[in-house]
């Protein structure tokens, strides 16, 4: 094998990134968060069109009522959803314009599916007064709390879960209480933990007594900087599943970025295939004749 550093040296947990799974959840998320955006703004067209044929100017209140529920309902359940995908897959801090954008798109869409139509309803000078002050003022009321629900007040990045999962992974591997393992960043913290003691484990030999925290596998298809489909990692590039094949390498917590998140599962034949001794694959030491 090559010569890499050992694994006490190396920050096997480095910066975190969505999984495959945390991505697919945060992308159903976002389709139906959008879903119950475009049904609230609907809502608000739909106000508007019979605001302007003049189906509230001396009645039909309940209706008016009604659709702002309906606005809020809709828009607030999109909020709630797209706030939930950003926790499975939060934008970096780093990049200002999308991280606010990314993280305040629910009060944003709120904002737009009231206030043309709240706006339209104090303008009207055909609906009853009465009427009027009592639906702008319930769509009022609706969008102020709509909207503050909408708001990210607290909102994730990746910088904060790479130091929560740096933190987590920390106390892993101490055996300390796992007070900094988030929901969002405990399950890779742990596997990142396990399967970097695993490699060290089995790349322990003369020459690293400590083992290795480097691991290699397939390089995801055309360029890209992710797999598609999940592939194995392996301890060394002589293995044979790798023979033949654009080979990446780097630490576990890389592998895992390019979705190369299950390792292999024939440690002991690739120990002998990349010449790693241990005490099971070293050869039998001739005992002079007694």
């Amino acid at each position: 094998m090559s010569d890499e550093k050992p694994a006490a040296e190396v920050d096997v947990t480095k910066e975190w990134r969505a999984t495959h799974g945390q991505q697919s959840a945060a992308k159903r998320l976002r389709i139906f968060a959008a879903l119950a955006w475009i049904v609230a703004i609907g809502g608000e067209v739909a106000g508007i069109i019979l605001l302007r044929q003049h189906k509230f100017d001396h009645g039909n209140l309940p209706l008016l009522i009604g659709i702002l529920v309906g606005i809020a309902v809709f828009a607030i359940a999109g909020s709630l959803m797209w706030k939930a995908a950003n926790k499975q897959d939060p934008a970096r801090a780093s990049d200002t314009a999308k991280f606010f954008f990314q993280n305040q798109l629910g009060a944003i869409i709120t904002l737009i599916a009231f206030l043309p139509l709240i706006v339209l309803i104090f303008m009207d000078k055909d609906m009853d007064p009465k009427n009027k002050k009592i639906a702008g003022g319930v769509g009022a009321v609706l969008a102020v709390v709509a909207t503050l629900i909408g708001v990210s007040w607290n909102p994730p990045s990746v910088e904060q879960y790479t130091t929560d999962m740096n933190s987590c992974a920390a106390q892993i591997k101490a055996a300390q209480p796992t007070t900094a393992c988030s929901p969002e960043v405990a399950a890779q913290a742990q596997d990142i933990a396990r399967d970097s003691k695993t490699v060290a484990d089995a790349t322990k030999d003369a020459a690293h007594p400590a083992g290795l925290d480097v691991v290699y596998w397939i390089a995801p298809e055309g360029g890209a900087k992710k797999s598609a489909t999940p592939h194995v990692f392996h301890i060394c590039q002589n293995v044979s599943p790798l023979r033949g094949k654009t080979v990446n390498h780097g630490s576990v917590t890389e592998a895992y970025a390019e979705n190369a998140s299950r390792i292999t599962k024939q440690i002991p034949m690739e120990q002998g295939q990349c010449g790693i001794a241990t005490a099971k694959n070293a050869a039998p030491v001739n005992q002079p004749a007694g």
